[in-house]
């Protein structure tokens, strides 16, 4: 029978090179095709990929049509933004000389979001934070000018990286406090969120020189009621969940933040049945309705923060009202689209799945649940 084999193997290969020889089979050629224009429906889905962590990837995914578009690879423990105008991505990560060990170098890769083709890199201080994949530990300023990365040795710190210089310009020691959260107005400037419960805001001048240092006063009790670390942002405002239930609105465009009074996303019987926020990046607002979504699960207790959604639940920002609860999908990471035609995305970590919701009406309409996207998905970026 091996030999049999072997003959017809033989034969098939002596017809494949007489056919090329005659012309009849054409070549591949390798080329950069691009992926033509986004929607807002597009998703750029961080996957640290857990089991190999040397290894993460961010997959790039229509939502309308599912079509899997391109991956990007992020080597180690990589954090992953946006430019404004989404024409570049931005991969802050860690590569070994020897793959998990040897000579550590930290760069920031620059890839063009049309072709996902790599454009070159930017080396940064060995000193990016090698935390789990989330928005709140790498972010551009407002005009796309600068990019500022999170920084743990543990000490904690932020790189300030230029990106039409192509390289870092300052270190900021952020002590006691984590977390970038840039000015919705000047582009030389960030807050970071502090251990006893204010927000430090620091600005630079151009040269990446210190020029402001304001720390708030505690605007929440970190022991009694811890702010989620993540965030989303409305008409240059920042909103944050407490592990309670509470919500808290800060103005971080100038010198020092200020902040709203707060309000809780709960009844009296929510609270009685042990109802709070959980998940990873656990909120998202729709900015042209004012609506939060928030991760939600009941039965919560000290150390369930992290538990992920049995319901998510729509809010009005302006009038504190839940207008709808949906099925929560086991979701841990929550992204609503820009604009008309809003869609809810609730990505379920553990089994790489999104759930996808119309939320452009009054009432949001389960759509479907998309297939398994990565291996261990858990950031969630939309166009």
């Amino acid at each position: 029978m091996k030999a049999i084999a072997w003959a017809l193997n033989g034969l098939a290969g002596a017809a494949l090179m007489a056919s090329l020889a005659a012309g009849a089979v054409g070549l591949d050629t390798t080329g950069v095709v691009k992926m033509g224009p986004a929607t807002p429906q597009r998703m750029y889905v961080v996957d640290p990929a857990f089991s190999h962590l040397i290894d993460g990837r961010l997959h790039v995914v229509e939502g309308d049509s599912e079509r899997y578009l391109g991956m990007v690879s992020t080597g180690f423990s990589a954090s992953v933004a946006l430019s404004p105008d989404r024409k570049e991505i931005y991969v802050a990560t860690t590569y070994y000389a020897r793959l998990n060990h040897g000579e550590r170098t930290d760069v920031v890769d620059i890839h063009d979001a049309e072709t996902l083709s790599w454009k070159g890199e930017i080396v940064i201080p060995t000193r990016h934070a090698q935390a789990t994949a989330a928005r709140n530990v790498l972010q551009t300023s407002h005009d796309g000018r600068y990019l500022f990365v999170q920084n743990a040795t543990p000490a904690t710190s932020v790189t300030v990286v230029d990106l039409q210089a192509r390289k870092p310009i300052a270190e900021v020691q952020t002590p006691g406090c984590w977390s970038v959260y840039p000015s919705p107005t000047v582009a030389g400037r960030f807050s970071a969120m502090c251990g006893n419960g204010s927000m430090l805001t620091v600005t630079l001048d151009a040269d990446g020189k210190v020029t402001g240092r304001r720390q708030s006063a505690p605007f929440f009790d970190p022991d009694a009621d811890p702010l989620f670390t993540n965030f989303d942002r409305i008409g240059g405002r920042y909103v944050f969940v407490s592990f309670h239930g509470q919500v808290h609105v800060a103005d971080l465009s100038g010198e020092e933040a200020r902040f709203e009074a707060p309000w809780s996303l709960l009844s009296a019987a929510d609270t009685k049945k042990g109802w709070r926020p959980g998940g990873y990046q656990l909120v998202a607002i729709h900015e042209a309705s004012g609506r939060l979504f928030v991760a939600m699960h009941d039965k919560g207790e000290e150390g369930t923060h992290k538990n992920p959604a049995k319901e998510i639940w729509m809010v009005d920002l302006a009038s504190h009202k839940r207008l709808a609860r949906l099925p929560g999908h086991d979701a841990l990471t929550l992204a609503v689209s820009r604009g008309d035609g809003a869609r809810l995305y609730a990505l379920n970590g553990e089994k790489a799945l999104i759930a996808q919701f119309d939320v452009s009406g009054s009432q949001p309409k389960f759509l479907r649940v998309m297939k398994p996207i990565g291996e261990t998905p858990i950031q969630l970026e939309l166009q």
